[in-house]
This record gives C-alpha cells, structure tokens and sequence, in this order.
C-alpha cells in the first residue's frame, strides 16, 4: 500500500502537509483549499428570466390582431347590447369560451362589443352566462 507523502503547501501556510488539491502547478492542503477556493469562486451565471410568451403564442398573438381588424370591420355594431350599458359601436372583441390556447383564434366564440358592456361581462361572469354571453370552460 502507498502511504500519502506530505509535500510544502503552495498556499498561505507553506509548510509540509498532505496535499489536498493540485490547481495549476501549485499545491494546497485542505486547510488553504478551503480559504482558497472561497475567495476566487468562480461568479454564477444569472439564469435567463422564462420569457412571458412563448414562440407559438407570438405567433398567434400576430395571426389575432389581424383576424381582430378584419372581425371588427364586419362587425361595427355591439353585439352584447347590454340596455342601459352599452354605447353600441364596438371597440373589442370579447372569447366568449376563453383565449386559452386555441381558443384565440377560433372565431365561433368571438362577440364584438363596446368596451362598456364588455367591461361589464367580464366583472359579472354569473349573469353574463346566464345571458348566453360567456361559456363555461369545463
């Protein structure tokens, strides 16, 4: 069996001891590892942050807004027209079913409507689906 050789200590101590680790040509027992490694540790990356939409929905996002313009264009009037809410020129397009994943695109739930009742829809989802003008998602 080798017996370990105790070697002179390139580190702060500099006397004979069991080396530890060998980094570039010099020597270091545990004890000047340990302080040496913690003062030149290499800095951490910064992690990318998660981006807030993804490739596809990008593109989806591109492939709504000119749906939308054409959509609104057929549609000038508000279709929801709330009595005593509505102001009757649509502005916005209300996803009766959502707009989660392909939801966006499919126009068999779009509603267009003025900003007033669509306001009104969205802050009052019970009465808006029992006037047929939202769907539950489940």
């Amino acid at each position: 069996m080798i017996k370990p050789k105790k070697k002179l200590c390139d580190g702060e101590c500099g006397e004979p001891q069991f080396i530890w680790k060998n980094e570039g040509g010099k020597r270091y027992c545990k004890r000047c590892w340990s302080a040496h490694s913690s003062v030149s540790s290499k800095p951490t990356k910064k992690q990318k942050p998660i981006p807030p939409r993804s490739p596809k929905r990008i593109l989806q996002e591109a492939e709504y807004s000119a749906k939308r313009k054409v959509f609104l264009s057929k549609h000038p009037m508000c279709q929801m027209h709330l009595p005593g809410i509505c102001t009757n020129y649509a502005t916005e397009v209300h996803h009766m079913a959502g707009r989660i994943g392909d939801l966006l695109l499919d126009e068999q739930y779009w509603k267009a409507g003025c900003r007033s009742c669509h306001q009104w829809v969205e802050l009052n989802p019970i009465e808006a689906k029992e006037l047929g003008l939202s769907i539950n998602r489940l």
